[in-house]
C-alpha cells in the first residue's frame, strides 16, 4: 500500500497506473498519524523537520483537502490532495544575522545547514580546531563559523570554476579553505543549489544545545559557534548578544515567532469569514500582533486560535510549548510526535471518492451524467436515485481495486435550487460517493 495525498491508502498497482495521486503524501501521512495518536478532529496540524514546518487543518477527523488541486511550485495541479500550508522554518534553518539599521535582529530560514554541532560528531577535531581559532581572534571574519561538506551528486553542466572550486572540498573544511577569492563565492553557491556541497552553520538546533534542550550532538561545538556568532556587530557596532545562551535564546524566539505567523496565516487561510482576503497580510497586520499580546489601553484587542494545534515532529517538545502560550490555544505534543508520519502511513484507510452531476436543461427534464452517457429522466429523484447508484457502484470497485475490504460508503449531496414567484426551482445537484474500508491484509 502506499499513502495518497488526501492521506488515504491506495495499492500500488494503482499507484504504478496514477503515481500523480501520491503528490504531499507524506504531509498527508503525517496528519492522519496526529489524528490517531490525539483523537482529535478539529485541529490545526503543524509538523516541523529540518527543512521546512507543514501546516493542515483536521476538520470532522478528516483533512481538509484543498479544493483547487495540490500546488507543486507555482503551479496549480488538478490533483486532489491535502491543503497544505509549508513554510521554510525547521530545525536545522540557517540563522541569518540582519544588519539592516542600527538594532538589527534575526531571521530563519528558508535554507537548510548542517548543525555545527551535528558536523562535529563525525569530525570533532577539525571543527573544534576552526573555532578555537576563530574565537582566538578579537574580530569575526566574514566565513568564521561556516564550513563546507562535499556530497554525492552528477557533475555535468558544471563550468571550470565551478569544478576548481568542487574539486578542493575532498572533505568537510572551512568555508574559507575552499575558496581562493570572491569570485568564487558564486561558484560555491551555484553547488550548494546543485545539492554537491551543503553548508554547515548555526542553526536553531546548535541554539536547543546550548540551552540544554537536545544533547543528540556536540553540546561544546555549539556553544562555541554561537559564541562566535554573538560576537557579530549590528548597524550600531554593537555586539548581537553577549554570550551564547542570549544568543540561542534569540534563536529560539525567532523560531517560535515565524512559527506562529506560519500558524497565524495557515488560520486565516482556512477561516471562511476571512476568504478574498490575503492570509499572509491578515497573520503580520498590527492588530493581529496587538491582539496576540492582548493590548489593552484605548483600545482593547485579544485574539487566539478558535482550534487546538498538534504538533509533530522530533523538535516540536522542544519548541512549540511556547508556540501554544503565544496563541493563547492547547498545544497537543503526542508521545510519539517524532513518528506520526510513519504512524498514518500504517493507520490510514482505503478510500475512493467518485463525484457526479444532475443537470436540469428545461422544465420537467432531469439528465443524469452517468460514466455510460446523459441519461435523461422526469424528476429530480429518479435521478438522483440512478446517478447514486452508479457512482455508488463506481466508488465500491475503485475501493476493492485500492485494496480495500469491509466497504463502507457514504453519499452526499450537494442540491442547489433558487426561488421563483414562490416556486422551487432546481438547477442543478452535485452529488459524491464515497467508498472506504481497511487495507486488505496481503498473503
Amino acid at each position: 500500500m502506499v499513502v495518497r495525498g488526501d492521506g488515504a491508502l491506495i495499492s500500488a498497482a494503482m499507484v504504478r497506473e496514477r503515481p500523480i495521486e501520491t503528490i504531499l503524501s507524506g504531509p498527508a501521512a503525517s496528519i492522519v498519524g496526529a489524528r490517531w495518536l490525539t483523537g482529535a478532529s478539529d485541529a490545526l496540524v503543524s509538523d516541523i523537520g529540518g527543512t521546512t514546518t507543514d501546516v493542515a487543518l483536521l476538520r470532522g477527523g478528516l483533512p481538509e483537502i484543498d479544493p483547487q488541486g495540490a500546488r507543486v511550485g507555482g503551479f496549480r495541479t488538478m490533483v486532489e490532495a491535502v491543503a497544505m500550508r509549508t513554510t521554510g522554518l525547521g530545525g536545522d534553518s540557517e540563522v541569518h544575522l540582519v544588519t539592516e539599521g542600527l538594532k538589527g535582529g534575526l531571521r530563519l530560514g528558508p535554507r537548510r545547514l548542517m548543525p555545527v554541532s551535528l558536523l562535529a560528531v563525525d569530525h570533532g577535531p577539525m571543527v573544534h580546531a576552526a573555532l578555537d581559532r576563530w574565537l582566538s581572534n578579537e574580530a569575526v571574519g566574514e566565513m568564521d563559523g561556516r564550513f563546507v561538506v562535499p556530497m554525492t551528486g552528477q557533475r555535468g553542466g558544471l563550468n571550470a570554476r565551478d569544478l576548481a572550486v568542487l574539486d578542493r572540498i575532498v572533505a568537510p573544511m572551512p568555508m574559507a579553505h575552499a575558496l581562493t577569492s570572491r569570485l568564487e563565492v558564486a561558484a560555491l553557491e551555484r553547488l550548494v543549489a546543485r545539492g554537491l556541497v551543503m553548508i554547515s552553520g548555526v542553526t536553531p538546533s546548535d541554539a536547543s544545545h546550548v540551552l540544554g534542550r537536545l544533547e543528540a550532538w556536540d553540546a561544546a561545538a555549539a556553544e562555541k559557534a554561537l559564541r562566535l556568532l554573538a560576537r557579530r556587530r549590528n548597524g550600531a557596532g554593537e555586539r548581537f548578544a553577549t554570550g551564547p545562551e542570549e544568543l540561542a535564546q534569540a534563536v529560539v524566539d525567532q523560531l517560535t515567532q515565524q512559527t506562529v505567523d506560519c500558524l497565524l496565516e495557515a488560520a486565516f487561510g482556512e477561516d471562511p469569514a476571512f476568504a478574498g482576503e490575503m492570509p499572509e497580510a491578515l497573520a503580520r497586520h498590527v492588530l493581529a500582533r496587538m491582539g496576540m499580546g492582548q493590548h489593552r489601553g484605548v483600545v482593547e484587542v485579544g485574539l487566539k486560535l478558535g482550534v487546538p494545534v498538534i504538533g509533530l515532529g522530533a523538535s516540536a517538545p522542544s519548541y512549540y510549548g511556547a508556540v501554544g502560550e503565544r496563541l493563547g490555544c492547547q498545544m497537543i505534543l503526542p508521545e510519539h510526535a517524532g513518528v506520526a508520519n510513519a504512524i498514518g502511513a500504517v493507520a490510514g484507510q482505503v478510500s475512493q471518492r467518485v463525484t457526479g452531476l444532475v443537470s436540469s436543461p428545461a422544465e420537467g427534464r432531469f439528465v443524469a451524467h452517468l460514466e455510460t452517457g446523459p441519461q435523461v429522466f422526469s424528476t429530480a429523484e429518479s435521478a438522483l436515485a440512478a446517478l447514486e447508484a452508479a457512482l455508488v457502484a463506481e466508488a465500491s470497485d475503485r475501493a476493492r481495486a485500492a485494496g480495500a475490504v469491509d466497504l463502507r460508503v457514504t453519499v452526499d449531496r450537494d442540491l442547489r435550487e433558487v426561488e421563483i414567484e414562490g416556486r422551487r426551482m432546481f438547477i442543478e445537484a452535485k452529488v459524491t460517493a464515497t467508498a472506504s474500508g481497511r487495507p486488505r491484509v496481503a498473503h
